[in-house]
């Protein structure tokens, strides 16, 4: 079944954009009325540093249907030294309190790039992990080839939640694995966030995944600036982007536009408990 055209839009939720960034900063106002036109109109804005995680948690108290979370990216995690590690965790707790911060994200582990060392990446993580489960918050979490080591540490970690998180314990943001990465996540009782890519000609193993997970579980996401949809790849990517995602979802399992935008809004109200 054709979804139908994005400029027909339903209400959408961009679970991942990067707002704060600073290719943002030209014409953040137009980017935000093209969301709302869109019907696109809430934001989660996760952080990657410290630095990023207190202008996050200001930006939330400034704009309706804004939400963040705060966090260290696993590249940023080797921007200090461990004996810093307590200090940062206790200031992302405090700013893990303003009302609109919904997640402890981007966190995660990335074994692509060469920013930081493995074991300092691990450590940060489990860190940060720890601090979500006393904040009672959801986890926003990257993965770049460190899907196995990723989901042992989170395995471990879920089976010790408090209430609280139980059935909420996280998303794998921008989701690039395959089925059986999907799985696991899945069985840990994590929610999958697709992108961009799901709408690239290449993305073979990552539409199998989209069109076969339980809708109940998925999360759309632009992960703006970065992994701008078709048709406008090649460009900035925005939240009003968004609903190309959504129709390719649509299309890939056979639903309407607005039955995607339905649920993926409703796990994104459950996840991160947005009101």
């Amino acid at each position: 079944m054709a979804p139908t055209h994005p400029d027909t839009a339903a209400e959408l939720v961009d679970s991942h954009c990067h707002l704060n960034f600073p290719r943002y900063q030209k014409d953040l106002s137009a980017v935000r009325e093209r969301a709302a036109a869109a019907g696109v109109r809430r934001t989660i804005i996760p952080a990657v540093d410290l630095a990023g995680s207190r202008e996050v948690a200001a930006l939330t108290t400034q704009w309706d249907g804004c939400f963040g979370a705060v966090g260290i990216h696993p590249n940023s995690s080797n921007e200090f030294s461990p004996a810093q590690l307590p200090q940062i965790c206790s200031e992302l707790l405090r700013l893990s309190r303003f009302a609109e911060i919904v997640a402890i994200g981007e966190i995660g582990l990335d074994f692509y790039r060469d920013h930081s060392p493995p074991d300092q990446q691990e450590k940060v993580l489990r860190a940060q992990l720890q601090l979500a489960a006393e904040a009672a918050l959801p986890v926003i979490l990257h993965n770049r080839d460190a899907s196995a080591a990723l989901l042992d540490i989170l395995e471990e970690w879920v089976a010790d939640l408090p209430s609280a998180l139980q059935g909420r314990a996280g998303v794998l943001h921008s989701f690039s694995g395959d089925a059986s990465v999907a799985e696991r996540a899945l069985k840990a009782g994590f929610y999958l966030g697709f992108s961009g890519p799901l709408t690239y000609p290449s993305a073979a193993t990552l539409k199998e995944v989209a069109a076969q997970a339980p809708l109940d579980r998925i999360l759309l996401e632009t992960d703006g600036p970065f992994l701008t949809p078709i048709p406008f790849r090649g460009q900035r990517n925005e939240p009003a982007y968004l609903t190309y995602i959504a129709e390719r979802l649509a299309v890939l399992r056979g639903i309407s536009l607005a039955e995607v935008a339905a649920a993926t809004t409703a796990n994104a109200e459950r996840l991160f408990a947005l009101p």
